[in-house]
């Protein structure tokens, strides 16, 4: 399997993982370790500062996985750059999540105010992956701003829904100049899949592992969709076709002779 390559660093693996919603660390430390993921993201204003021990930074290893610290429940550009500073001043290396979501109800991303961030975290010396709609203009304002990555969403946040966007993100995946995640909405294993074979070069996926009966179980079978839909695109798709295609040959076969 290919590495996936961020602002020069090297993953092996191309599954990203969220550590909201769990029922407790515990189920949330099992799904890291079974997902093999090596970029967790987490919300600044989850974090117990007042009480590390018991904290949810607790349950995750910095040896396996580099924590990423996303803006969760920033309403506008200017609370978007607080936080991600905050997380920064507390010892995260400067990578982060832009999430910058005022609706909600929906949790759709803000795009004007995604860019305005964008831009301002950059020449901060950040390293910006942005959660957006799956619009292909954003996306190259975005990574012509210097963002390390686009993250357009596959369906709102929460839904399980899969690939709704599908023909958008084919759009921002043709296009762009930096590696395509697509997060958000993924609920299943074969969303992931779908998702890589399209030529993503990586998932997030939250809720599905958190909800999950057996989170961990979810977490190693989404592991498994991300790489079977990875190899299938490095090994290239049939195209689809109209009519049936025989796959041998009928030449001699089955003769009329009456």
């Amino acid at each position: 399997m290919d590495n996936l390559v961020i602002a020069g660093r090297s993953f092996r693996s191309r599954l990203m993982v969220g550590t909201g919603k769990f029922s407790s660390n515990a189920a949330m430390a099992a799904a890291l370790n079974a997902s093999r993921s090596e970029i967790v993201t987490v919300a600044l204003r989850r974090v117990d500062i007042d009480n590390p021990e018991d904290d949810m930074l607790s349950h995750i290893d910095p040896k396996r996985h580099l924590l990423l610290p996303n803006t969760s429940g920033a309403r506008d550009a200017e609370e978007a750059v607080r936080l991600a500073r905050l997380a920064r001043a507390a010892g995260c290396e400067p990578w982060v999540k832009l999430e910058v979501t005022p609706d909600p109800y929906y949790l759709l991303p803000d795009p004007i105010e995604t860019l305005k961030a964008a831009e301002i975290l950059v020449k901060d010396g950040f390293v910006v992956l942005p959660y957006i709609n799956a619009d292909p203009v954003l996306a190259k304002h975005l990574q012509e701003a210097g963002t390390a990555t686009v993250m357009p969403l596959g369906a709102p946040i929460g839904t399980n829904k899969g690939i709704r966007t599908r023909d958008n993100i084919a759009i921002i995946i043709e296009q762009a100049i930096v590696p395509v995640v697509v997060d958000a909405g993924l609920g299943a294993p074969s969303h992931a899949a779908e998702a890589m074979e399209m030529g993503a070069d990586a998932v997030l996926v939250n809720t599905a592992l958190a909800v999950a009966a057996d989170p961990a179980a979810m977490a190693a079978a989404f592991a498994k969709g991300v790489e079977a839909g990875r190899e299938g695109f490095l090994a290239g798709l049939g195209t689809q076709q109209q009519r049936a295609q025989a796959s041998s040959p009928l030449t001699g076969f089955l003769r009329d002779e009456s």
